[in-house]
């Protein structure tokens, strides 16, 4: 039997539970997993980060857009802390992650040591499992049960400390074989007969679908079920990547920023398939589209975690089903009603929301977004913080069956550059593009160092209109010429990426973006693209202008 220390077990069994790559800030709490990394470099890789924030983000990007865990070592006290913000996210986005934080020694904790932290207490509401190894014989045992708890029912994020003793200690017990082999729970004939059922009564069906843990199968199942029987499809928020958004079942999301017609389709329709989406106030528009806790519309609800049926809509019919073997059920049936026009209708009111006018910015990003739409590779990715900015890879993209969105359930700025790093990490051979707004860009645009070191530069648009823009939106509603705390000076972002040996350049005006983003994918280093954006368009429809007028009674 091999002797080695806790470090070395820990990674040992990473490896073996499929880990391929981790993300982290180092630190002195955690330099025997360090050491032990050493010797895993093209096997288990660690992506060195600048800030523990970036870092975690990175982690739960990573989970969102491969299903496996995304890995994070970050050091104690300030470390864990910092990362605390990704830890969040992968939590709303139902991501599973595994944050690793380094630990006072065992002969220490309850003395308020250096940087001493109760993780347990701290991330008991935060992730959905907070423990600390202090045995060193025990790793196996809760790293198994670590990966089994982020991985399945809901997905999400497992915290687990890692005294510093505990790593140096040295134990002869073998690492993990591997995962445990889990099949998705799936639904009884008499359930989806039931089902069947209640959709061939409706007059107005709808089906609304999201969440993790989607196969390309079960998607492709969904859709096949969707374009035969004719019902429309919603998506939950930032999820509409998960379904094919060309077909003609497709009528789009039920997101921030939800159109009335969406509102409309969601009110009227009579029976409602929810398949794997939790009830959040975005998807709800802040839990007034059903009625609390029993909605109008007959409301099947199917998900993988049976925590979640019930949570806040009593429905009536809950299946505890993971969403591809029950799309793979309803993929045998095909059903016959009259709601043809229901269908087409939602399609149109979908359409007809891509017609934009011309906005009052030198950059139009309306005419930008329906250039990449046409442009960008079936595989490519796209990321997003959070913002105003983010309506256009939100709500002006159409995501092909191979195309994904990486953004934050949460509403994180700064998620989308980390992201878009992961994505790149994850899979190098596919375009990936970042949208950020200057103020979001900027608060973790010290990743463009990790970027460069790693070899994974994504395409980065800054949308640059020197203000907050969604805080200047509410300020303007309600507090109309009162401006505070929104405005921004900013740094030269084209010389600050050269700085990082990015390709960059600044588009002044709209006709010069197709040139300058064809330049941005020949270039092999990753490529910053600022937009000359003007804080008057705020919002596809209306300008700032307008919202100030409209809050104090006159006209613009």
């Amino acid at each position: 039997m091999t002797t080695r220390n806790g470090g070395t077990l820990l990674v040992e069994c990473l490896q073996s539970l499929g880990a391929r790559h981790s993300f982290g800030v180092p630190g002195e709490s955690y330099l025997a997993v360090l050491d032990a990394l050493y010797d895993t470099k093209g096997a288990l890789d660690f992506t060195l980060c600048r800030n523990e924030g970036g870092a975690a983000f990175m982690a739960a990007a990573y989970g969102k857009l491969t299903g496996t865990p995304g890995i994070c070592f970050v050091t104690r006290g300030p470390g864990a802390t910092n990362a605390s913000i990704g830890v969040h996210t992968a939590m709303q986005d139902s991501a599973p992650m595994l944050l690793f934080v380094g630990q006072v020694g065992t002969d220490m904790k309850g003395r308020e040591a250096f940087q001493e932290v109760d993780y347990r207490a701290v991330y008991g509401t935060l992730a959905k499992w907070a423990t600390e190894i202090d045995d060193v014989d025990r790793i196996p045992e809760i790293l198994g049960r670590a990966w089994a708890t982020a991985t399945t029912g809901r997905p999400g994020p497992v915290v687990i400390a890692l005294p510093e003793d505990m790593l140096t200690d040295v134990t002869t017990v073998p690492a993990l074989s591997g995962p445990m082999s889990v099949h998705e729970a799936a639904p009884t004939e008499q359930t989806v007969g039931a089902v069947l059922k209640a959709l061939k009564g409706a007059k107005h069906p709808l089906i609304m679908m999201g969440g993790s843990g989607w196969t390309d199968t079960g998607s492709t199942a969904l859709k096949n079920f969707a374009e035969a029987s004719d019902i429309p499809v919603l998506a939950a928020f930032r999820f509409q990547d998960q379904y094919d958004n060309h077909s003609l079942t497709y009528v789009g999301d039920a997101g921030v920023g939800m159109t009335p017609a969406t509102k409309n389709v969601i009110k009227n329709a009579d029976v409602i398939l929810a398949i794997n989406i939790r009830f959040g106030e975005m998807t709800t528009d802040g839990y007034t589209l059903f009625d609390v806790p029993c909605p109008k519309q007959t409301l099947l609800h199917v998900h993988t975690s049976d925590r979640e049926l019930g949570k806040v809509y009593q429905p009536d019919l809950a299946i505890h089903s993971g969403p591809n073997a029950f799309s793979m059920a309803l993929a045998a049936h095909r059903l016959d009603g009259d709601w043809a026009n229901w269908r087409l209708s939602a399609r149109a009111d979908y359409e007809a929301a891509f017609e934009l006018p011309d906005l009052p910015s030198p950059v139009d990003m309306g005419k930008v977004t329906e250039f990449l739409r046409d442009r960008l590779p079936q595989d490519s990715v796209l990321t997003n913080g959070a913002g105003n900015f983010t309506i256009w890879p939100n709500k002006f993209f159409k995501f092909g069956p191979n195309q994904r969105l990486l953004a934050p359930q949460s509403g994180a700025m700064g998620y989308g550059l980390p992201a878009a790093i992961a994505a790149k990490v994850a899979c190098p051979e596919r375009t990936v593009v970042c949208f950020a707004g200057d103020g979001d860009f900027q608060m973790n645009c010290q990743e463009l160092g990790t970027a460069m070191q790693a070899g994974a530069q994504p395409i980065i648009l800054i949308l640059n209109n020197g203000i907050y823009g969604t805080i200047r939106m509410h300020q303007e509603r309600n507090y109309p010429e009162r401006v505070s705390g929104t405005s921004l000076e900013n740094p030269d972002f084209v010389l600050l990426a050269q700085s990082y040996g990015y390709h960059s350049e600044y588009v002044a005006k709209t006709e010069d973006f197709e040139a300058a983003f064809e330049r941005a994918l020949a270039s092999k280093t990753g490529a910053v693209l600022e937009l000359n954006i003007s804080p008057e368009a705020l919002t596809p429809r209306q300008t700032l202008s307008q919202m100030r007028a409209a809050a104090k009674g006159t006209s613009a």
